[in-house]
Parts: C-alpha cells; structure tokens; sequence
C-alpha cells in the first residue's frame, strides 16, 4: 500500500509540474503578444503621422493650384516647393510606420521554442 501512495504522489506531482510549465507558456505568449501590440501600436502612430503629413501635402498642392491661376509666377512656385517638402517629410513618415510593421514577427516565437523544449523533455525516458 505504501508503493502505491508513493506512487500516486509521484504522478500528482508530475502534474502539478506540468501544469505550472503550461501556465508560464502562457504567461510567456501573453507577454510576447503585449510586446507585439506595443510594436503595432508605434508603427500605426508613425503611419498616422505619415498619413497627416500627406494630406497636409495635398493641402498645399491644391493651394498651388489655386495660386497658380490666380497669379502666374512667384507665390504658386514658392506653395509648390512647401507642398514637395511636406510631401517628402509625409512621406518619410508613412515609409517608418510600414518598415516598423514589416519587421513584426506574427508568431509568438519564444513561446513555441519553449514549448518545442517543453515537449522535448517530457518525452524524455525517465529512470
């Protein structure tokens, strides 16, 4: 009788232990997934900036246009360059947020490696 409650200990344990490794994978994911949206959260802000910088951009070339019939030379070229430099700084914006995005890893990696190690060890014969 003294085997078989040692026995039962032994497997109680087992899966006390293995259901706190599932709980610090899931830890683990919920943190690596909060990291990710942080990322994607920066990226969007850069891409809302870029965004803003080309509308302002599409402001100052309508402005030029405007200018441009109204009088022939000096205030549309002068609209026209503000439209280019603001289009190019929108641009510049626009071109960081998507850079950012492309960068972000979709999968939890760590988490599936610490699983893959996980499931390594548990299929490992024990003595």
């Amino acid at each position: 009788m003294a085997t078989d409650r040692s026995v039962a200990d032994v497997l109680q344990d087992i899966l006390r232990n293995v259901q706190d490794i599932l709980r610090s994978e899931v830890r683990l994911a919920k943190a690596e997934i909060r990291q990710e949206a942080t990322q994607a959260a920066t990226a969007a802000l850069w891409m809302t900036i870029g965004v803003v910088g080309l509308l302002s951009a599409w402001m100052f070339l309508l402005w030029t246009a405007v200018y441009a019939l109204a009088t022939v030379l000096p205030l549309w070229a002068a609209t026209l360059v503000i439209g280019v430099a603001v289009a190019c700084a929108g641009g510049t914006g626009l071109t960081a947020g998507l850079r950012r995005f492309t960068r972000m890893k979709p999968m939890p990696e760590r988490t599936i490696e610490s699983l893959q190690e996980n499931l390594e060890w548990m299929k490992q014969p024990t003595k």
